[in-house]
């Protein structure tokens, strides 16, 4: 690659992974600069570093627990200016820093300082993530990882040993909870009810958590548990636990139970527990085949269609009420350009019951790989995210897609989600709408769902409020957006 590249070590020095990707993106908009990055000295980051030509030759005395400075620009001087530049990110104090209330170093000085706390969120590099989670456990608390890269047997070790304890491990790779109606990590701020939901998907939980509270309904705790609890080497346990933590909350009266399909021994595992439940249960095993189920619970094919159940709707079209000029796009493909793994999945499922071929980037039982025809690509994927931000922190990168899409004659339909929420961008709506500028076409139908409440920080009635001032049909849910979709291209869907 061309330009002039150098690179810097810290030693010892973390900080979470959307904090870097801020700096980062901060960095690259120097002029002059053509990339920069600022990733733990982990091999799989140093991997990816070496691959964008951003490293010299410091990157082999790097650790997990160092931070890397990469810069590629125009000269030497351009890159010096922005290694200075970084170094200045990282030496000004944040907002935490700066207040005068004394912020403890350690899980040990943090117990010993507010010993009423009973939940600890970790967020370290991977590879100290178990022993951080230990270290919490051993003194009497709940964990939330949201650190990456744990090994599974690490995984299943950890929560067996949570297990002996009686304490909850949710994660690793746990990105949403809401406990005791406090929103944590990639979360959304909903009111207090009786629905409870245990997810081994973030955006899942987002979706199904947001439309309880769009339609007047609350949450009494939404628990994530990592997208490996329900493989067939961890167990479930995660879950399991969960479960009996529900049954006995007074305050839960409707259990939802979402992920994708876990493996036989595990789903019987976890329906034979649900059947011992005082409390009806809605299982949306999402994608999976309907199982045969205890008699308090109900399939749900779809997050939506967990949500109507919980909420006591008969059926999705009781939130479908939106007035769209259908079929108007037959023979033109549709093209779904997703934030959420999950509601790209959703979509997925409701593309196979229609009878309608499609391929995406998402690992599905009769999904192709290919992009001839339907195609719905989840840009939260490894593919689009090594070294870049996840498209909910920084949704510029669905930018070139859209271009691409919008380009494409074939198109007839563009299909998108907007997640808002603590953690997310400040404005997805609006980056959205910049990315349609110069490329729409008259001749292509662009819909969006947002998922999200007002009380978010974004505000989900001033996003739709965007999305539609720039001509963008808004549905009620990922689920509405997808059928719309699906009809606007004369697809037959009874849901």
């Amino acid at each position: 690659m061309s330009g002039y590249c150098a690179s810097k070590i810290r030693r010892k020095f973390y900080l979470d992974s959307v904090a870097l990707m801020r700096f980062s993106k901060t960095l690259a908009a120097i002029p002059g600069i053509d990339e920069a990055a600022m990733m733990m000295g982990t091999p799989s980051n140093i991997e990816i570093m070496e691959n964008a030509g951003l490293l010299d030759v410091v990157s082999g005395d790097a650790s997990a627990a160092d931070l890397i400075i990469g810069i590629r620009g125009d000269s030497e001087a351009v890159v010096t200016g922005a290694l200075n530049e970084a170094e200045k990110l990282l030496d000004t104090p944040n907002e935490s820093q700066t207040g005068t209330q004394w912020r403890p170093k350690s899980v040990r000085s943090a117990v010993a300082t507010r010993p009423s706390i009973n939940l600890a969120l970790i967020s370290v590099p991977g590879a100290f993530a178990v022993s951080e989670a230990r270290k919490a456990l051993r003194r009497g608390l709940h964990v939330m990882i949201f650190s990456d890269n744990v090994p599974i047997e690490n995984e299943t070790e950890l929560k067996q040993e949570a297990r002996r304890l009686g304490k909850l491990v949710m994660g690793p790779d746990c990105g949403t909870a809401i406990i005791n109606g406090v929103p944590l990590a990639f979360a959304n701020k909903v009111p207090n009810g009786d629905i409870g939901v245990i997810g081994a998907s973030g955006t899942g939980i987002q979706e199904i958590t947001c439309l309880v509270a769009q339609y007047g309904q609350g949450i009494s705790q939404a628990i994530g548990v990592g997208g490996r609890d329900l493989q067939e080497s961890v167990g479930g346990i995660s879950t399991l636990m969960a479960m009996d933590a529900l049954e006995k909350h007074a305050g839960t009266r409707h259990i939802i139970l979402v992920s994708k399909p876990p493996s036989e021994l595990v789903a019987a595992r976890v329906l034979n527990k649900a059947a011992e439940s005082s409390k009806p249960y809605t299982i949306c095993f999402l994608g999976g085949s309907t199982p045969a189920l205890p008699e308090n619970c109900t399939w749900a094919g779809t997050l939506t269609e967990a949500a109507c159940q919980a909420l006591g709707q008969s059926s999705l079209h009781s939130m479908n009420q939106h007035s769209f000029n259908e079929n108007q796009r037959v023979g033109k493909f549709i093209r779904g350009l997703f934030c959420g793994g999950t509601l790209c999945t959703e979509s997925l499922v409701l593309f196979k019951k229609a009878g309608l071929a499609v391929s995406s980037n998402v690992s599905l039982p009769g999904i192709e790989a290919s992009v001839d025809g339907h195609h719905l690509i989840d840009l939260g994927a490894d593919e689009f995210t090594q070294g870049k931000p996840h498209p909910m922190i920084e949704p510029s990168i669905r930018n070139a897609v859209v271009k691409t899409a919008l380009a494409d004659n074939r198109v007839g339909v563009l299909l998108v989600d907007i997640v808002i929420g603590y953690g997310a961008h400040a404005d997805p709506a609006s980056q959205f709408v910049a990315s349609l500028e110069h490329h729409r076409q008259a001749d292509i139908d662009i819909i969006a769902s947002v998922t999200g409440t007002d009380d978010d920080p974004q505000q989900r009635s001033r996003q739709i409020r965007v999305l539609r001032d720039a001509g963008v049909v808004v549905a009620a849910s990922n689920a509405v957006a997808t059928q719309l979709a699906l009809r606007s291209v004369g697809a037959q869907l009874s849901v």
